[in-house]
């Protein structure tokens, strides 16, 4: 059976643009996708056509080729598409109906996985910038000014990478697609423009700020707010922001990598800060206060209770860290540790013999208790 023209096909007149063919499609894709018409062969086979008469007028080297030829421009390959085009069904419509009607990264048949496929234009590279803060910094956020060398938009072409007053023109070898066909038999194979190395375009006066590249080298000012309550090791991305993109391409994106100083004082665990402080034996005998600081720069006090052990932690609710981009804060715990005398005088250690030869069991009740385990042990072990 002959088959139809594609332009009937598509409902478009051969003058069409490519946006009008793109809204055809469109319409008559959704009108008898599969999906809409479960069981219905016939509605299976005009989805089938209307995806190869797509494939082959929204490319411009194969509506040319079409226009001249109709069909028989491509009856050495079997269809339009290629090698193996037409023989899997799911293979052509995950080729262009996904990337047609996918998650939106696409942009229509000639891009790739989030990435234009326009010939010549190349997307920028990605940059990152290590950024260190301090604890305080990260508690309360800040605006930080950085310098980052980078690639930028040659201003002179406006980064067409012509001379002012000229223009690239289109290579007349693949007619702007950056790549050529060539049919071999039952085969059909693609391969880079070697006129444009695969831009689709020539410079013939370059320009000379970036030597036809559409872009130079710059150090870049920017400015970033690092929000209240990042933590190590996160990363900001500052979209569009990295190098810029080779003869127009879109431009990359900038990550700013956080680490955050070492503290004097507190250590972080998530929202929570941990504070060690030294208390005496005397604050730590008898009950007392003490002053800690706190990490929004103030001071608070602690009470010590009489016979605090080493290790021993206070919990002051709502003094730890910010959580990001919620309304919580961690807490602040005070872990106390008793510190020994040193350098005493001789009056010193008389009072302190004298406390020791008067102190009983029930003074040091844990010194007390694990040696009589340990008399027990070595006892018990002694009878066996």
């Amino acid at each position: 059976m002959s088959k139809r023209d594609y332009y009937e096909v598509l409902q478009v007149a051969k003058t069409a643009t490519e946006g009008e063919m793109k809204v055809a499609f469109r319409k008559l894709a959704m009108t008898f996708h599969p999906d809409r018409n479960p069981g219905d062969k016939e509605a299976e086979i005009k989805f089938k056509e209307i995806n190869e008469a797509y494939q082959c007028l929204s490319d411009g080297q194969k509506r040319a080729a079409y226009d001249r030829f109709g069909h028989a421009a491509f009856s050495q390959g079997g269809a339009p598409g290629g090698p193996g085009f037409g023989n899997e069904f799911g293979d052509f419509m995950s080729d262009i109906f996904d990337n047609f009607f996918g998650d939106g990264r696409g942009g229509g048949p000639q891009t790739r996985g989030g990435r234009s496929a326009a010939p010549g234009r190349e997307r920028g590279a990605d940059l990152r910038f290590s950024l260190e803060i301090t604890l305080e910094e990260a508690f309360a956020g800040k605006a930080e000014t950085i310098r980052i060398p980078t690639s930028i938009t040659c201003e002179t072409c406006a980064g067409t990478g012509a001379k002012p007053g000229s223009k690239p023109r289109t290579c007349q070898t693949c007619a702007g697609y950056g790549r050529v066909r060539a049919a071999q038999g039952f085969f059909a194979i693609e391969r880079t423009c070697p006129n444009c190395h695969g831009r689709g375009e020539i410079v013939e006066d370059p320009c000379a700020s970036c030597a036809g590249a559409g872009r130079v080298n710059r150090e870049r000012t920017l400015s970033i707010n690092v929000p209240a309550g990042v933590d190590d090791g996160l990363r900001i991305r500052l979209t569009g922001e990295g190098e810029s993109g080779l003869r127009g391409g879109p431009a990359g994106d900038l990550y700013v990598f956080l680490s955050i100083k070492q503290h004097a004082f507190f250590q972080r665990d998530g929202a929570d800060l941990f504070c060690r402080v030294p208390i005496s034996m005397v604050t730590a005998a008898l009950a007392g206060e003490v002053t800690v600081p706190v990490i929004d720069g103030t001071q608070t006090q602690v009470r010590i209770p009489a016979g605090t052990q080493t290790a021993k932690q206070f919990r002051i609710k709502g003094k730890g860290m910010p959580v990001l981009r919620a309304r919580e804060v961690g807490d602040l715990y005070i872990q106390v540790f008793v510190e020994t005398p040193q350098n005493l005088t001789k009056r010193q250690r008389e009072l302190l013999q004298e406390f020791d030869q008067s102190a009983s069991d029930d003074n040091h009740p844990e010194s007390a208790g694990f040696f009589s385990k340990v008399k027990d042990f070595f006892g018990g072990a002694a009878r066996t």
